[in-house]
């Protein structure tokens, strides 16, 4: 995601790359074209977030892999919206209430300091619920319930650490903890911000949100491109979040990845289903194709979500200070307003 985002701002007619931070030290001390495969930009990358501080830039996009713990990040992007710098990332921050008021002001503390801006964004979270269901939601005229389902064949990953590690493939499933452990942990906090910025999109008092993580064995070895999944152990798993309203799932979001179609129940899937009940229903399924002849290993996904990442750079820095609110269109309302 980071090399599609890097690139996607050095090919950009509008945007000037003036920095660059890197997490692996073997990239350290290189020019940002040598790591993108461009023309060498004589930007070279860091190892230490100082360098990045002490740039003058309009913008930080934050594209680090997810780690333990999901706030790991969150000194490091202080520390750059108190420098004045607008951060949009891919990991977090996509709607920081949903986590809580105190930690919500403690981002929005930093954005003040600076006269800065934090955004999240991505293609999930960052467009299935918050763009696409609420612009769905038109359509209903009593509206019942929306479920957004996502289902991501993981197969062709090629990275060990995080297909075995954050994605927890490979694992014992009964070594993974799907209420307290770090995996539901991380996820939970994740994709309870698609379902609170839906919520407070369409107004829809939430009374709880709370998790139903599943996981799948897989039914016999499944090579994947990072490594073999073992009979028996994780090969699917299922991070579902509901927003409930006195008990009654209203909002869910459920975001599955899995080895390959040979997993029980996922022989068939769409890449995005939207699931909404009411007057009318309305069923939108959504795949992304990935692109011809392009003669590079970069995906549909990784595509997309350096596309969400750039295309917000304009609204981001024209934003006042503080946490990024997405443009609204006309949605469902359980009431109108004058």
């Amino acid at each position: 995601m980071g090399k599609t985002c890097l690139r996607s701002i050095i090919d950009h007619p509008n945007l000037e790359l003036v920095g660059l931070y890197v997490h692996d030290e073997r990239k350290a001390g290189l020019d940002a074209g040598e790591i993108a495969r461009r023309p060498l930009t004589g930007v070279r990358a860091t190892r230490f977030i100082e360098d990045i501080i002490a740039i003058d830039a309009d913008v930080v996009l934050h594209c680090p892999l997810l780690q333990f713990p999901y706030d790991a990040h969150d000194r490091d992007v202080c520390r750059l919206l108190e420098s004045g710098k607008n951060v949009i990332s891919i990991n977090n921050y996509f709607h920081p209430k949903s986590l809580g008021v105190d930690y919500a002001a403690r981002l929005e503390e930093s954005c003040m300091r600076g006269s800065s801006t934090l955004a999240g964004t991505g293609i999930n979270p960052g467009i299935i619920a918050e763009r696409f269901a609420v612009v769905a939601s038109g359509l209903i005229l009593e509206l019942d319930s929306i479920a957004c389902r996502e289902v991501y064949d993981c197969i062709d990953m090629p990275n060990p650490d995080y297909v075995f590690g954050i994605m927890g493939m490979g694992s014992s499933p009964a070594q993974i903890d799907l209420v307290d452990g770090p995996l539901a942990g991380m996820f939970t906090d994740m994709f309870r911000q698609c379902v609170g910025a839906l919520a407070a999109r369409l107004e829809i008092p939430l009374t709880a949100i709370e998790p139903a993580h599943q996981v799948v064995a897989a039914p016999h070895d499944i090579r994947g491109r990072a490594g073999t999944i073992k009979a028996g152990t994780v090969a699917a798993t299922r991070w579902q979040v509901h927003g409930l309203v006195d008990g009654r799932p209203v909002i869910t979001h459920s975001v599955s990845w899995v080895m390959g179609r040979s997993v029980p129940g996922y022989e068939q899937f769409r890449h995005w289903h939207l699931e909404l009940r009411g007057k009318p229903g309305l069923d939108i399924h959504i795949d992304l194709i990935e692109p011809e002849n392009t003669g590079v290993k970069t995906t549909a996904v990784q595509y997309g979500v350096a596309a969400t990442v750039t295309q917000a750079i304009a609204h981001v820095v024209a934003a006042p200070p503080g946490l990024w609110e997405l443009p609204s269109a006309p949605h469902y309302q359980t009431r109108l307003h004058p």
